[in-house]
């Protein structure tokens, strides 16, 4: 077990902050200060550069918060597996998920609600921002695991495909758009246009589609940019733009008869999904996770 006085330093090093360590620990600051001194004593080095109220770590302090972030992950990898040795209803453990939007409120739902069914024991925590947010969520080892659209080129991170998602261009039924099914791929230039915001898989699909048939978003008719799928879906249908959104998301929309589909010849926008961890590392816990989650997906 790792020492109040590391789980201390662990937190304020993750916070870069004193204050907000006592907020998450729930011990005052100075009993914060005492455990971060008496660590500092132990090892004889300065663990923290103090700057006014702002805190970086020294080299001293980084190689200490990376070797405990690697017991930490030992420690809660073994207390899974020893926990769920008799009976896996009884393991215990924290998983700590990151997912882009679409996949937190479309797809993750039934999975997490059988996950807690088979380990009713584990704590769940899900961050939802986009693709390029959780991707530095788990770099910084703020989650042990993320589901993202697209792979990049980083060297740290281990991708396992999970599923593949259409994005569509909707329109509501108000807008002079959906007079028309189909549409010249060129077309799109001249229709008032609302996009995602810059590190949405979403977007980065619509881009990359897009460059195939030499269309920049530079060339685009872009009216807004809206921060997460809802808030697009839900502009979208009061509004007379077209967007283009995942499909999964705007199910019931078409159901409902609020959106409708629009067609670009030759368009198509397809993007996969991938389970993500830092190189090197894939816990039971992930494992087990990973596995319920293909499973309910039948892949």
């Amino acid at each position: 077990m790792i020492s109040t006085r590391h789980e201390v330093f662990f937190t304020v090093a993750q916070q870069k902050s004193f204050s907000k360590a006592s907020q998450v620990l729930y011990i005052s600051q100075p009993a914060i200060s005492r455990h971060i001194r008496s660590l500092e004593d132990y090892y004889k080095t300065q663990l923290f550069n103090r700057k006014g109220v702002h805190i970086e770590l020294t080299p001293a302090g980084k190689l200490l918060f990376e070797k405990l972030a690697e017991v930490k992950r030992i420690q809660e990898q073994t207390e899974f597996e020893i926990s769920g040795i008799r009976d896996v209803m009884q393991a215990k453990g924290v998983l700590k998920l990151g997912a882009s939007t679409t996949v937190a409120l479309y797809i993750l739902p039934k999975v997490l609600s059988s996950f807690n069914q088979h380990y009713p024991q584990i704590h769940i925590s899900l961050l939802n921002r986009n693709a390029e947010l959780v991707m530095e969520a788990l770099l910084n080892g703020d989650i042990d695991l993320g589901i993202i659209e697209g792979r990049s080129k980083l060297t740290q991170v281990d991708y396992q495909p999970f599923l593949s998602d259409e994005v569509v261009a909707v329109c509501s039924k108000k807008s002079p758009i959906a007079k028309k099914k189909s549409y010249a791929i060129q077309d799109i230039k001249q229709m008032p246009l609302a996009i995602r915001e810059r590190g949405s898989g979403t977007l980065a699909a619509l881009k990359y589609a897009l460059e195939k048939h030499k269309i920049k978003l530079t060339d685009l008719n872009i009216k807004v940019r809206l921060g997460g799928t809802e808030a697009l879906k839900n502009f979208l249908i009061e509004s007379d733009s077209l967007g283009f959104l995942p499909h999964r998301s705007v199910m019931k929309e078409l159901t409902w008869g609020e959106l409708t589909l629009v067609h670009f010849e030759k368009l198509h926008i397809e993007r996969d999904f991938y389970f993500v961890q830092r190189k090197g590392e894939n816990s039971g816990l992930s494992k087990s996770f990973i596995k319920l989650a293909l499973n309910i997906h039948n892949l």
